[in-house]
């Protein structure tokens, strides 16, 4: 008797749209490729395997879960057809969980027809859109598009809406230490704090500053300064670093030419002096110094 409610509710909410009995099957053009709604058994469809999503927040799945058991399933899930009575998920993945959660038998779906690489499409541009998708997800996502559909930033930008140097930040996102991009994921720190730690190559670094800024629950703009001052630190490093006859000669041409000189060093021992003049006259002084010397 309860599964008979649950059945009925699952209708209503799908009656309402097309103002048609819920088992009805209508014909849609979706995109140009014949699509069609109907009601399927739920036990029929597999999850997509191109589903970049990993994360659903169980407030938000407890919430549909509610919502459909009162009203039914507003919006069908899209499902492709892959050989008589089986179904592969193209998206409406939350739908699906919370419709399996309240144990109902059947679900309304779009049957799209649809190949590999458009169900892939379909699923990662309708799961780029999604407000709950975490900053990862969404990098992933990007980098799947361009990658196994061969599409460029341009393209891909012009295809979702998206700004191509938004695509750019998120795809940055990827050369970050797994554990920091763990730690995005799980909302220990925001992606502007990612954007920060980026500009650190060395990912050993990246994660002692990520510990920094969980450890002192650092703002973005507190990370932005911890960083600027890790790479000054890194530079300074790095001139305490020059061979002996290298910082000899930095202290001599200084003193000589009464300016601060610069030595940069390659490891295979090329490099490049900088002497730096504010005007034409200083430079004049330099120039008749070193021609003296």
């Amino acid at each position: 008797m309860a599964k008979a409610t649950k059945k009925q509710a699952l209708g209503r909410g799908l009656s309402s749209i097309l103002n048609k009995d819920s088992n009805s099957t209508k014909s849609l053009n979706f995109n140009k490729r014949k699509s069609t709604i109907d009601n399927i058994d739920i036990n029929l469809i597999t999850v997509n395997p191109y589903q970049s999503r990993s994360n659903f927040n169980e407030k938000s799945l407890k919430e549909l879960t509610t919502s459909i058991k009162n009203i039914g399933v507003i919006q069908p899930i899209t499902v492709r057809k892959i050989k008589k009575n089986s179904y592969q998920l193209i998206s409406g993945e939350r739908r699906l969980k919370a419709c399996k959660n309240l144990e109902l038998n059947n679900i309304p779906a779009y049957i799209r027809t649809a190949n590999d690489q458009e169900s892939l499409e379909m699923a990662l541009i309708e799961n780029i859109h999604r407000q709950d998708l975490d900053a990862i997800e969404i990098a992933v996502s990007y980098k799947r598009l361009i990658d196994e559909i061969n599409l460029t930033q341009e393209e891909l930008s012009n295809k979702i809406g998206k700004d191509r140097t938004t695509i750019t930040n998120y795809l940055r996102l990827l050369k970050l230490n797994p554990i920091i991009q763990s730690g995005i994921k799980d909302g220990f720190i925001s992606m502007g704090h990612g954007r920060s730690i980026i500009n650190i190559e060395n990912k050993s670094d990246q994660i002692k500053v990520y510990e920094t800024i969980i450890s002192k629950n650092l703002s973005v703009r507190n990370t932005e300064e911890l960083v600027k001052n890790y790479k000054k630190n890194q530079v300074t490093k790095k001139s305490i670093d020059k061979p002996k006859y290298i910082s000899d000669a930095i202290t001599k041409l200084s003193e000589i030419l009464k300016t601060s000189v610069r030595i940069n060093i390659s490891r295979n021992n090329q490099g490049n002096i900088i002497i730096p003049f504010k005007s034409e006259a200083e430079f004049k002084k330099i120039n008749k110094k070193l021609n003296d010397s």
